[in-house]
Parts: structure tokens; C-alpha cells; sequence
């Protein structure tokens, strides 16, 4: 199969090319980079027909995103403005290029609704998040209806883990961690989904093999609180005891997103996604393999 990757060099691009390659698929890449197979800006309508029309690709795969290393709360409608263009113009662009190939596109699987338990795929998505973030929600809400209106899948992914990520040795998150930066807020009681990125790589290859439609939770077995999480995480990097901050405080320093994120997200849940794809997590939690 023919498979084209939009948004090779991310995170989650750079574990599924090489896969891709290993067990048969022939990848080709799609980037505004220099170096990829395929050189073009996707928010570019008729550059992008042009280009990805020449490929002739039985599959796309669209993982473009334009998200910074360090992701300041405050500034989230600003720092996304270009990922909800490549969300909604470029999931448009590249349905209408590739008429008829199998479509996987990469969504989230933190911006449900928050809500008791975890979420299931019907879960609705956050439309009265914080006004900051309704953007972004409102762009992945687009980029689903497209996905789905063409025939595609939409893989909703945790919290991203692995080389590249913000929790990788040099990502935002860790630094922020080993220099004490990043505090507890409120309660923590937002439940963090992760999932790594060769993970989501295994579950595109599988999605390629199978006609399933909608969108599917691809998130790691094991849920965990920030409250929880963060003093692990910071007990195995050897970093200070995070301190805790009372949410009112840390409002005027991360925004009322900020908060949201650290206090109010809801964990998914992974049930469908093993069945519909014979699918499971490598990774089982954010500090093990699976057994």
C-alpha cells in the first residue's frame, strides 16, 4: 500500500515512516520541509492537489501540526492558531487531493467534556472549555466531521510520550519538572491519558489493514491524576518535591486554560480501540511497558 504521511517529522511521523518501510507499506513523506518526499505548504489548496494528486496515494495520514516546544497556557489561542488552520483547511486540502484513499487523521483524546469516569468515544468534546481553548476544540471538532464524512478514521491520542515529546530527556515538560517549575494546582485532578509515539504508530499501521470508521480512543491502560503523577515523575527524574498552589493563584500566572489543564481534564478510555484495531499499548502506563 501506498501510504502518504503529512507531518513525517513530528513525534508520532518519526516512529510510523520507519514501520511503515518494515512491514511492507511504501511511505512517503509530505512536509512544507526541506527533505521529505513531498515538499509542499497543505494550507495551500491547489499546491497540495497538485502534488499529493501526482502521488496517487491509497492511504493518507494526516498528523500535521504546527505546536511549539514550550506551550505557555496563556498565549494557547495564539500558539495553535496555525495547528487549527492545518486541522481544519489542511484535513480539507488533503481529503479533496486524495479522493478515495483511506484517511487516518490524528486527534485528541484530552479535550472531552469534563465529567466523572473516564471517557468512551461518544463522549462529547470540550465546546464550553475555556475561551482560550474553544478554538482549538472547535478545530478538532472540523477536523473529525471532514475525516469522518470521507470514510476516515480519527485516532484520538493521549498526552504524547517518547523521543521528541515534551517528556522527553530534553522536552518542556521534564526541564520544567527537574527545576521544580511545575507545581500541583488546585487538586490535580485532571486524569491524564499518555500515549507513546511508537504506540500511535502501531495503531495507524493497523488502522490501515482495517475498514473502520468514526474515531477511537488510542490511549495507554493506565489513567493516572496529575496529583499522582507528577511526584512519580518527579521522584524518578531525582527533581525537587513539587509544590502545591492553590488554584486561585495560579490563575493569574497560567490563565484560566491553565488551570483547566491541570484540575479539570477527563482520562479516556481504550476498550474499542483494542477490539476494532486488535490493538494493544506496548506502553502500558506512563512508567512501564506492558507485561
Amino acid at each position: 500500500m501506498k501510504v502518504l504521511v503529512a507531518g513525517a517529522t513530528g513525534v508520532i511521523g518519526r516512529q510510523l515512516v520507519p514501520l511503515l518501510k518494515a512491514v511492507g507499506h511504501e511511505a512517503v513523506t509530505l512536509s512544507r520541509s526541506p527533505g521529505a518526499d513531498v515538499v509542499v505548504d497543505a494550507l495551500d489548496r491547489e499546491a497540495t492537489a497538485r502534488a499529493v494528486r501526482k502521488v496517487a496515494p491509497d492511504a493518507v495520514v494526516h498528523l500535521l501540526t504546527a505546536i511549539p516546544k514550550v506551550i505557555d497556557p496563556r498565549k494557547i489561542g495564539e500558539q495553535f492558531a496555525l495547528t487549527n488552520r492545518l486541522r481544519t483547511e489542511g484535513t480539507r486540502n488533503l481529503i479533496e487531493a486524495a479522493p478515495g484513499a483511506r484517511f487516518i487523521s490524528q486527534g485528541l483524546a484530552y479535550a472531552y467534556a469534563p465529567a466523572p469516569g473516564l471517557a468512551d468515544e461518544d463522549a462529547p468534546l470540550w465546546r464550553e472549555a475555556p475561551k482560550a481553548y474553544a478554538p482549538v476544540v472547535a478545530a478538532l471538532e472540523e477536523l473529525e466531521r471532514r475525516t469522518v464524512a470521507a470514510g476516515g478514521l480519527v485516532l484520538r491520542f493521549g498526552h504524547l510520550t517518547g523521543p521528541g515529546s515534551v517528556y522527553d530527556k530534553d522536552g518542556s515538560t521534564t526541564q520544567a519538572v527537574l527545576a521544580g517549575k511545575l507545581p500541583i494546582v488546585g487538586d490535580g485532578g485532571s486524569v491524564m491519558s499518555f500515549t507513546h509515539a511508537h504506540d500511535a504508530a502501531t495503531a495507524v499501521v493497523a488502522a490501515l489493514d482495517r475498514d473502520v470508521t468514526g474515531a477511537l480512543n488510542v490511549v495507554d491502560d493506565t489513567p493516572v491524576t496529575f496529583a499522582e503523577w507528577l511526584p512519580a515523575y518527579a521522584d524518578r527524574l531525582g527533581a525537587p518535591k513539587p509544590k502545591r498552589v492553590p488554584a486561585f493563584l495560579a490563575r493569574l500566572a497560567v490563565g484560566p486554560f491553565g488551570v483547566a489543564y491541570m484540575t479539570r481534564l477527563r482520562g479516556a478510555d481504550n476498550c474499542r480501540a483494542r477490539l476494532r484495531l486488535n490493538w494493544r499499548p506496548r506502553h502500558a502506563s506512563f512508567f512501564g511497558d506492558a507485561a
